[in-house]
């Protein structure tokens, strides 16, 4: 493969992932949850109670416009403050039930859309994504060191 059709295949891949995932956002997004808060409900569930800043960086955005999410998720009954276990000046946030419930829904039904998909594939066309799947894990796996 010459230089010019591998980088437009690199685009295309690039293209055809970006496209995948808003496809999945948009499938389980909800009236009452925005992306973002969506996505924090997410961190909160896997990784325990954070702070604003912590969240914030996580998402790279501003402790200003996270306070903002974080306040919307509050509102709604999704999280709840609790005190930071060695410093008085920050508290935590942490999953509610109704956030962990709301979380788990999202990510139902973006695996049930995703299920779907994939089951309109032929088996060859299947093994063939889910090998793309693997190779994909390890090339992300391999940036982190």
């Amino acid at each position: 493969m010459g230089r010019k059709a591998f980088d437009a295949a690199v685009v295309d891949l690039a293209q055809s992932i970006g496209m995948l995932v808003r496809r999945a956002r948009a499938v389980a997004a909800t009236d009452e949850l925005s992306w973002t808060e969506t996505a924090v409900l997410r961190r909160l569930a896997m990784g325990g109670s954070a702070t604003t800043a912590e969240l914030a960086r996580v998402q790279e955005m501003k402790p200003q416009s996270m306070r903002t999410v974080v306040a919307s998720l509050e509102e709604m009954g999704m999280v709840e403050r609790s005190p930071h276990a060695t410093d008085g000046r920050q508290v935590n946030l942490e999953l509610t039930a109704k956030g962990m419930a709301a979380q788990k829904l999202a990510g139902e039904v973006k695996r049930t859309w995703l299920a779907q998909a994939v089951a309109r594939l032929d088996a060859e066309e299947q093994e063939t994504l889910f090998e793309a799947g693997r190779i994909l894990r390890r090339i992300v796996e391999g940036d982190r060191g």
